[in-house]
């Protein structure tokens, strides 16, 4: 494995002998994350989980700098430092110990197709079979009720009795979208999980989004991550958006009718529910004809077959025999 590509250098011991790694969890940053869910597990997993850099991409050949213009901090009188932009592979291991690649930093502006032909050559050579990612869209629903999800995946049979929330639909493309189709298509397993985020939080960060988030990656992949602290960030940050709304009547206002058509939809969701329940238990058409077909060939044996379903024989019941 060589460790010079146009697009990406490796480590030099990774460069050597490439540790195995069959999951990769991509993090791109700079499209549709409401609530900052994409941006805060990452950081999290990295502050939380041993990782060591395996490779770096070299931005100067993705990104667009006039578009994102990366900060720099002017003192005084002198520039003194600059938020340049990375695009950073990582091996981390989950608090089982078990291996799995973190792709974290900027989407690339240009050459989305060879960025994830680079992807898809990395993957190949630690081992990847799984592509999973998570992130928030925002949606018409308030923070005062549960978190919803979308998850998807490349084997719908992952998802097990999920009622999609959305049918077929066209969205704006993203380099991680696209990662997700191709690497579907040489193969890999790919799932994720959209959050479904308040659209009124979804520029701030909003901890129950990515704390939902992140059992839905821990439930699709098997992983075994912390959560203590997302949890306690999430209770700070629910505590500050409820002593903001008891200081804004017109937003407490627009809370409660989303909680409101929130739980018009939750009840209409349930009665559908026990409505499709019913509709399971009745016979299906074949088992009508087989039954009609057995009436017409014996109409005797299907009315005792039926008095013996009602509450025994026609001997137990009292009757005489024919």
């Amino acid at each position: 494995m060589t460790n010079h590509s146009p697009l990406f250098r490796l480590e030099t011991d990774t460069a050597r002998q490439p540790q195995q790694a069959p999951l990769l969890m991509v993090s791109l940053e700079g499209f549709l994350d409401a609530g900052q869910v994409r941006t805060t597990i990452a950081e999290h997993l990295l502050g939380t989980l041993p990782h060591e850099v395996v490779a770096s991409f070299d931005v100067d050949e993705l990104v667009d700098y006039r578009s994102r213009r990366p900060l720099m901090t002017f003192d005084s009188d002198h520039y003194s430092d600059y938020d340049d932009p990375s695009l950073v592979l990582y091996r981390l291991a989950d608090a089982a110990g078990e291996p799995f690649l973190l792709l974290h930093g900027i989407e690339p502006d240009y050459r989305w197709e060879a960025f994830i032909e680079a992807v898809h050559q990395l993957g190949l050579a630690f081992g990847v079979r799984r592509v999973v990612s998570a992130h928030g869209i925002p949606m018409a629903v308030p923070h005062t009720r549960p978190v919803g999800a979308t998850r998807y995946a490349s084997d719908s049979s992952l998802l097990a009795d999920q009622q999609a929330v959305f049918g077929t639909v066209k969205v704006p493309s993203s380099a991680e979208s696209l990662l997700h189709l191709r690497m579907a298509e040489s193969g890999l397993t790919t799932m994720g999980v959209a959050v479904h985020v308040p659209h009124y939080l979804a520029e701030t960060q909003f901890g129950d989004a990515a704390v939902a988030a992140l059992d839905g990656v821990m439930d699709l992949t098997g992983l075994v991550l912390p959560t203590a602290d997302l949890v306690a960030m999430a209770a700070v940050t629910r505590g500050r958006i409820d002593e903001e709304l008891s200081q804004n009547d017109q937003a407490r206002e627009i809370v409660e009718t989303l909680e409101t058509g929130y739980d018009r939809f939750i009840e209409g969701q349930r009665k559908r529910s026990l409505l499709a329940a019913e509709v399971a238990n009745l016979p299906s058409a074949d088992e009508i004809g087989a039954q009609l077909e057995a009436f017409l060939a014996d109409p005797e044996a299907v009315d005792d077959a039926l008095h013996e379903d009602e509450g025994g024989s026609p001997d137990e019941a009292g009757e005489p025999h024919a």
